[in-house]
């Protein structure tokens, strides 16, 4: 478990993260979403250990992030990840694998099965010759030569093309299965929609929203119910020859049936259709003034 507890973290005078509390329970793909500035990477990069929190605590498997037993058994992949590029893909996991004390005959079947897992072929040519896409697998790769319990992801699929970008957040849903916690940021929310269990969301250092997708949007979003009938209704429009009327709640669709019927026609659809995720983090951000965030 992940355990953050009203973390901030400071620059001078610039707050890029405040106030931030939430946990993030054992197996579970955790979303940390917002514009750039939000205080995300810096979010996560606390998380990993490698920022000292201004104040506040942070718990990982029950210890503190700056515990060598957390770095050993946790595995951190930056948004912007260089690599040793005179090194194969296979020769750089093996000289990460030692880092961390890995016995060469465990490190070595660890590895092959991540880049099996990853899908990545060519393992001896050097790292530099590699695409984009391959390269950011192999430093997905070095995040797993440890088998920590818990990874931190920040942007994992960010500028990638669309293919790799899908196989990286479905392998990112396969750790889960296999009982890894994943933190991740990303700024194509619908990967974020399609994997995470529950999300943050984060606005000028604050968490603005937070919960499951569902409990997001019965906070902060509206469900319509498109209703298709053979007739013209009032309030509808004329739709691929049917007429569409939009309600929002299930008393407004019995109406629009009853309508119907006094017309002489009938209900033939009714569509039911939620606000993505992106729809309601812009109109959230849009209308949480600076200073306040949500508890």
């Amino acid at each position: 478990m992940i355990e953050v507890e009203d973390l901030r973290k400071e620059y001078g005078d610039f707050v890029a993260v405040e106030g931030s509390t939430f946990t993030v329970e054992p197996g579970e793909v955790f979303g940390v979403v917002g514009p750039n500035g939000a205080g995300k990477t810096t979010t996560l990069k606390m998380l990993a250990g490698l920022v000292e929190p201004t104040s506040g605590t942070a718990r990982v498997g029950g210890r503190a992030t700056d515990d060598p037993e957390t770095r050993r058994n946790l595995g951190f992949l930056p948004e912007e990840s260089p690599l040793y590029e005179e090194m194969t893909a296979t020769s750089y996991l093996t000289f990460f694998a030692d880092l961390y004390d890995v016995p060469r005959s465990v490190a070595t079947d660890r590895i092959d099965d991540a880049l099996d897992r990853l899908d990545l072929d060519h393992r001896s040519r050097k790292i530099g010759d590699m695409s984009k896409g391959m390269k950011r697998k192999v430093a997905i790769a070095r995040s797993l030569v440890n088998d920590p319990d818990v990874l931190v992801f920040d942007e994992p699929a960010s500028g990638l093309d669309p293919l790799t970008t899908n196989y990286i957040i479905d392998f990112t849903r396969e750790l889960s299965d296999r009982s890894k916690t994943v933190v991740f940021s990303a700024h194509n929310l619908y990967h974020v929609e399609s994997i995470c269990d529950r999300v943050i969301v984060m606005n000028r250092g604050r968490i603005i929203a937070r919960g499951t997708l569902e409990e997001i949007r019965d906070r902060h979003g509206t469900t319509e119910y498109h209703v298709y009938t053979t007739v013209d209704v009032p309030e509808a429009v004329r739709e691929n020859g049917r007429y569409k009327r939009v309600v929002d709640d299930m008393g407004a669709v019995e109406e629009t049936r009853g309508l119907a019927a006094d017309r002489g026609g009938e209900v033939t659809d009714i569509r039911t259709e939620e606000p993505s995720l992106e729809e309601i983090f812009l109109d959230i951000a849009d209308e949480t003034p600076t200073g306040e965030a949500e508890t």
